[in-house]
C-alpha cells in the first residue's frame, strides 16, 4: 500500500449525478412536501423564485429516493424555471442521484486530507463488511458505498459521511463497527458528529 493512494477519479468516486437519469414514473410532490415548498419560496423576494431550487430537489428526493427526468420537470414547473436550469444543478452537486441509491448511502472522503490520513484502509474495510465496491448498491437497496470529494472536516480526517450524518478521525476499526450499528439498529445507532476533542 503506498503512502498516497491512487486516486482514481472516474473509476470509484460518486459518479451518481453523472449517470443519465431515467424517466421514471409522472412525479407530483405530496401536498406537504409542496406546501413545504412554498414555505420556503417565501424567504426569498418574489423574482428569486429559483434560489428554491436545490430545497426543492432535495424535497423531490426525498419523495422518490432519487432524482427522474420526471421530477426535474415537476421542480423546474414549482419553482417557475426551464428544466434546464434544474438539470444544470442535479448534474453538478454530487448529493442528487440519478439513480436508486441504498437506504444508508456511505461516503468515505477521498480528498487530500482524508487521503493522507488513511481513508484508503477505511473504503477497503467497508468495502469488505458490505460486500461492495465503491460506487455499488446491493441488491436489497440497504446500503450504496460512494468515495466523495470533501465533506468539510479537513482537520477531522479520515471522514465518512452517511446520508446527511458525518464521523470523523474514522479507522478502519471504526469503520466496521459503524456498519455493524447501522445493521442493528439502522439510523438510531448514528449520534451525530463524532468529534475528538484536543487533548482528549
Amino acid at each position: 500500500m503506498s503512502f498516497h493512494p491512487l486516486m482514481e477519479y472516474g473509476a470509484g468516486h460518486h459518479q451518481s449525478a453523472r449517470v443519465l437519469p431515467e424517466e421514471g414514473p409522472a412525479f407530483q410532490f405530496t401536498a406537504a412536501n409542496l406546501a413545504k415548498l412554498e414555505e420556503i419560496c417565501t424567504r426569498y423576494p418574489a423574482e428569486r423564485r429559483k434560489s428554491a431550487i436545490i430545497a426543492a430537489l432535495y424535497l423531490a428526493q426525498g419523495q422518490q429516493g432519487y432524482i427522474t427526468l420526471s421530477a426535474m420537470r415537476a421542480v423546474a414547473a414549482a419553482i417557475r424555471c426551464s428544466t434546464a436550469e434544474v438539470e444544470d444543478i442535479v448534474y453538478f452537486y454530487t448529493m442528487f442521484y440519478t439513480r436508486p441509491m441504498g437506504k444508508h448511502i456511505v461516503m468515505v472522503c477521498r480528498t487530500l486530507s482524508c487521503a493522507l490520513a488513511g481513508a484508503e484502509r477505511v473504503t477497503e474495510t467497508l468495502s469488505k463488511e458490505l460486500g461492495l465496491r465503491p460506487g455499488e448498491t446491493d441488491a436489497n437497496r440497504e446500503f450504496s458505498l460512494l468515495e466523495v470529494e470533501c465533506l468539510g472536516a479537513c482537520d477531522r480526517a479520515p471522514v465518512v459521511g452517511v446520508n446527511d450524518d458525518w464521523h470523523e478521525c474514522q479507522q478502519p476499526e471504526a469503520a466496521k463497527a459503524l456498519i455493524d450499528g447501522l445493521r442493528a439498529a439502522g439510523a438510531g445507532s448514528l449520534t451525530g458528529c463524532h468529534l475528538k476533542v484536543a487533548g482528549e
